[in-house]
């Protein structure tokens, strides 16, 4: 079984937001990544998809870019970005792809073999963790307390020899890659790697692989990737 990661995909979801409007390279890039997708995977294999799957407003929208992921090779695992507004039903979703190898984290993890896979959207990490709005505050200590929900459902599951990759939209660190509560979370519950998107450019300090007190965090926005997908085991 291998183990691929992609995030950032940015469907249309009947929106009319074709992403080439952000350069040429984005030409076709959903037939891109297809491409590439269906000559590496097999339907034994997983590929993580770290959120801002599609533009889509509302939830069928969602669930019509979803179902043109589904027809891929391998197990899909998502977690939801800032832009997927349309996720806002959860036990709806899982029931409408349920025999369709896609797998939707909220709060929880689920686990193939020895690998167990967590996730939430996690939020925006500022310079300095002092110097946040309220708002920005809430919703950090929100998604914190969604990884802790989701670490004590890992928890139920691990064993011994199992490794735990988390996924997460937003970086989990500063463009200095200084420690935040979330890598400090992920040191805490042993994490074996990180998966990541959100960044949409070679920013200083945001590498395609970094390795941050002996866990490996993995950037896989698709743009970055050329809309290849990532090796991750």
């Amino acid at each position: 079984m291998n183990i691929y990661a992609i995030s950032d995909l940015h469907l249309e979801g009947n929106q009319n937001k074709p992403m080439n409007i952000f350069g040429k390279g984005w030409d076709n890039h959903f037939e891109k990544i297809v491409e590439n997708w269906q000559q590496v995977v097999q339907e034994e294999d997983i590929v993580l998809i770290a959120g801002d799957i599609s533009w889509a407003m509302d939830f069928e929208d969602g669930i019509s870019d979803i179902e043109k992921i589904a027809k891929l090779k391998g197990k899909k695992i998502f977690i939801r970005g800032n832009h997927d507004y349309w996720w806002n039903k959860i036990s709806t979703l899982r029931e409408v792809f349920k025999d369709k190898n896609c797998y939707f984290l909220q709060n929880d993890c689920i686990k193939f073999g020895e690998y167990i896979f967590c996730g939430c959207r996690g939020w925006l990490v500022p310079e300095n963790e002092n110097v946040q709005s309220e708002q920005d505050k809430k919703i950090y200590c929100r998604e914190l307390e969604r990884f802790k929900l989701a670490f004590k459902a890992v928890e139920k599951l691990r064993q011994p020899h199992d490794k735990v990759i988390c996924l997460v939209h937003y970086p989990p660190f500063n463009n200095r890659q200084q420690d935040s509560a979330f890598t400090k979370m992920f040191e805490e519950n042993h994490i074996n790697a990180v998966i990541y998107g959100h960044i949409h450019q070679y920013l200083s300090g945001y590498l395609l692989k970094s390795i941050k007190n002996n866990i490996p965090y993995f950037l896989t926005s698709c743009d970055l990737l050329d809309f290849h997908l990532k090796k991750i085991v």
